[in-house]
């Protein structure tokens, strides 16, 4: 996911995108450990997915706020 569709999305929408991003998260950890998936790297690209997702919503709700 690129920042630039990130930053179009309102907080609502970030929100929704960090519970999806978390729960798929714990879904490919779980899958991991079963042995079901073996590109362990696919978890670090969710990771920093939900990163910029993060960082790009406590921007728009510090600018909320001032």
């Amino acid at each position: 996911m690129k920042t630039v569709d990130i930053r179009k999305l309102n907080t609502t929408e970030l929100t929704a995108e960090t519970t999806k991003l978390r729960e798929e998260i714990a879904e490919m950890r779980r899958k991991i450990a079963l042995g079901e998936i073996h590109n362990v790297r696919s978890v670090r690209i969710k990771r920093k997915d939900l990163a910029r997702v993060l960082t790009v919503l406590s921007e728009q709700l510090m600018k909320e706020t001032a």
